[in-house]
């Protein structure tokens, strides 16, 4: 039996790699949904539009819902996101697709880091929920509510600081490092950690490679086990240091001791740098290439954030990634696409 799976959000950093999954996988045949590309184009926001371009996917029997719609307050991002996964159910639904289960992911939102330090480790059933709005807890509820009038199961997954190789990803911390690394190359400076000593030093952090989130997500997919249930699923823990003096050394840079300091006010000035590096790369603005206000928020926290995985390995899956090895593969695709420049001479 072949699964077909239809990825929502199919131009992102978890919905690329999903696909790039499901085209090896032979149990599944997989087609994207984006607003601008793929193989299904719609604004999931517009619930006509979506409407009319659903048809293609009367066969779907799995969505991986990877969509997000962003700016606004808290509000906004709430209404805005409950809306979109509530049209593409509701189309999916109206052409007679025989939807089985439902993958949705969320971010350590749904523990309140957004809102100030919150304890460690993260555990799916036991943290109490912090205070909305959260598109998240909206998501979930609509999914639950929907399941329980005879519609399709569901299963959450919990990743943090997705790593990946998707172009133009607000969101892809191995963009920011892969950027700021061929900067300072360019620039003859040291690879400095551009945070605090708390941060680099002392505090717990945490990442998830897209590639092994897509092949997690067709476990969760399909298996009993994770039926109705939300995952954490993240790597190993780390301190940047570790992880920043080894990417220096991978790359042949010269790692220095950490300056503090904002990449969104700073890297401007060193656009000129990046104009003489960035060849024929496919996003040569240097505004548009690189979004440094998420490099702010990962260096920035000064507070350890970690995730328990010991649910998802109870309930059968224990398949893993080297969170050093994520960044540099993520990097290097980077730089073979032609999304990065090549770092050094």
């Amino acid at each position: 039996m072949v699964h077909k799976a239809l990825v929502a959000g199919a131009n992102g950093i978890i919905g690329k790699a999903l696909l790039e999954e499901l085209s090896e996988a032979s149990e599944w045949e997989g087609r994207g949904l984006s607003r601008s590309h793929g193989d299904i184009r719609a604004d999931l926001t517009d619930a006509l539009q979506t409407r009319r371009a659903l048809e293609a996917a009367a066969d779907t029997t799995h969505l991986f819902y990877a969509a997000y719609g962003s700016g606004g307050g808290l509000a906004e991002e709430d209404t805005r996101n409950a809306a979109m996964l509530r049209n593409l159910l509701d189309r999916l639904n109206h052409v007679g697709a025989p939807l089985k289960r439902v993958v949705l992911y969320q971010g350590a939102k749904v523990y309140g880091v957004h809102l100030g330090p919150v304890s460690t480790p993260f555990y799916e059933d036991e943290n109490p929920r912090p205070i909305g709005p959260n598109f998240y807890f909206t998501q979930e509820r609509e999914l639950q509510a929907r399941h329980d009038a005879g519609g399709p199961e569901w299963t959450i997954l919990r990743p943090d600081v997705v790593v990946g190789d998707a172009a133009g990803n607000a969101m892809n911390i191995a963009t920011v490092i892969g950027a700021y690394a061929a900067i300072c190359a360019a620039d003859q400076a040291a690879f400095r950690f551009p945070g605090s000593y708390t941060t680099y030093d002392r505090c717990l952090a945490q990442v998830t490679d897209a590639h092994a989130l897509a092949r997690a997500s067709l476990w969760a997919a399909t298996a009993n086990t994770a039926a109705g249930q939300a995952f954490n699923y993240v790597h190993a823990p780390f301190r940047w240091r570790r992880i920043w003096e080894r990417l220096a050394q991978h790359f042949g840079l010269e790692v220095g001791e950490p300056i503090p300091f904002s990449l969104v006010k700073h890297m401007p000035a060193l656009a000129p740098v990046w104009e003489q590096i960035s060849g024929n790369l496919v996003q040569p603005d240097f505004a548009m290439a690189v979004r440094w206000e998420f490099g702010d928020f990962v260096f920035g926290t000064e507070a350890d954030v970690v995730s328990d995985m010991t649910k998802i390995r109870l309930a059968g899956y224990s398949a893993d990634a080297d969170p050093l090895d994520a960044l540099i593969r993520a990097i290097e695709r980077q730089q073979k696409q032609g999304v990065l420049p090549r770092i050094g001479p």
